[in-house]
C-alpha cells in the first residue's frame, strides 16, 4: 500500500513537472505583438519604409504585422484601422498618423489600455507618445533650402509649393526652406500651400506660379512627389529651373544623375522602419527609449 502511494506521488509529481514545463516554455515562447499602422501603401516611400518594418520583424524576432488604409488614404480609414487594433490589444502601437490632431484622441486609449505608442515619420507635440522616430523635418527644409541656395545667387526669386502649413511634415520642411533661403539671401516670392500629392492641383498651383512669378529662377518643393510634378510643368513652359524635393525616390535620383536636377534631400526611410520595431522590442523590454529618435538625413 505505501508502495502504491510512493508510486502514485511520483507519477502526480513527473506530471506536474511536465506540464509546468510546458506552460513556462508555452509562455518564453510567445512573442511580443508589435502592430504598425502607416499612411498608405500606395507609393515607393511606404514601401521602402514596410521593407525596414519587415527585416526589424524578423531580425528581432517579434510577432508583427503593417496595416495601411487602401489608396492614398483618408484620416477616417486610418482611424477604424485603429479602433480595430485596439481590440487586438497588441504589446507595442507604431502609427504614423495623417493627422494627428484627429488620430490622438484613439490613441489615448491605447494609452489608457498601458500600450506604448510610437509615432512614425510624422511627429505631434502629444505628451503621451512613448517616442516619435523619423525625420527632423525643419531641419530637412533647411537642408532643402540651402541645397537650392547654392546654385543661385543674393536677390535671386524662388517659389515654395507643398502641403499644409500646420502639418510637422510638410509646414515644418517649408518653414525651414525659407529661413535658409532668406538667410542666403534669395527671395521667396511665391509660395503655394494646402496641396496634396494629386498631380493636377500641383501643376495648375504651379503653372499659377509661372504666371505670376516669370522671373523665379528655382523652386523647392515639399516633397518629391510634388517636386516631379513641378519639373514637368517647367519643362511644358520651355524653362529649365533647379528644383529640390525630399525623400529621394527612385526617379529623382535618375534625374540628379542625368543632371536634369542639381540634387535632392533624401530622408531614410528604410531606417526609419527599423528603428521603429528596435525600440518597439527595447520598450516590451521594459527599457527606457529616447522620446526623438533621429533617423537622419542625407544630401544627394
Amino acid at each position: 500500500m505505501l508502495k502504491k502511494s510512493k508510486l502514485l506521488l511520483l507519477i502526480v509529481f513527473v506530471f506536474s513537472a511536465i506540464i509546468i514545463g510546458f506552460i513556462t516554455k508555452s509562455f518564453a515562447d510567445e512573442k511580443p505583438k508589435v502592430v504598425v499602422v502607416l499612411k498608405d501603401f500606395s507609393s515607393q516611400y511606404w514601401d521602402i519604409v514596410n521593407a525596414g518594418l519587415n527585416k526589424g520583424f524578423q531580425d528581432f524576432d517579434l510577432d508583427g504585422k503593417v496595416l495601411a488604409p487602401s489608396g492614398d488614404g483618408t484620416v477616417e480609414e486610418q482611424n477604424k484601422i485603429l479602433e480595430q487594433v485596439l481590440k487586438e490589444k497588441p504589446d507595442v502601437l507604431v502609427v504614423s498618423p495623417i493627422v494627428p490632431s484627429e488620430t490622438i484622441p484613439i490613441l489615448e486609449k491605447f494609452v489608457e489600455r498601458n500600450i506604448p505608442v510610437l509615432l512614425l515619420d510624422t511627429d505631434d507635440p502629444w505628451a503621451k507618445k512613448t517616442s516619435y522616430i523619423g525625420t527632423n523635418n525643419y531641419e530637412l527644409g533647411e537642408k532643402a533650402g540651402s541645397l537650392l541656395a547654392s546654385h543661385l545667387q543674393p536677390g535671386d526669386e524662388v517659389a515654395i509649393i507643398g502641403g499644409d502649413l500646420t502639418s510637422p511634415v510638410s509646414g515644418d520642411r517649408m518653414r525651414g526652406a525659407k529661413r535658409t533661403l532668406e538667410d542666403a539671401g534669395i527671395v521667396v516670392a511665391g509660395q503655394m500651400t494646402e496641396l496634396s500629392n494629386d498631380p493636377e492641383p500641383v501643376r495648375k498651383a504651379m503653372a499659377t506660379i509661372l504666371k505670376n512669378h516669370p522671373d523665379i529662377k528655382g523652386v523647392m518643393a515639399s516633397n518629391d512627389v510634388i517636386a516631379l510634378e513641378v519639373l514637368d510643368v517647367i519643362k511644358e513652359h520651355g524653362m529649365n529651373l533647379p528644383v529640390t524635393g525630399a525623400d529621394g525616390t527612385t526617379e529623382m535620383l535618375e534625374l540628379i544623375e542625368k543632371g536634369t536636377i542639381p540634387g535632392t534631400v533624401a530622408q531614410n526611410p528604410y531606417d526609419m522602419g527599423y528603428l521603429s520595431i528596435e525600440n518597439a522590442l527595447n520598450v516590451t523590454e521594459g527599457e527606457k527609449i529616447e522620446k526623438n529618435i533621429d533617423s537622419g538625413v542625407d544630401i544627394i
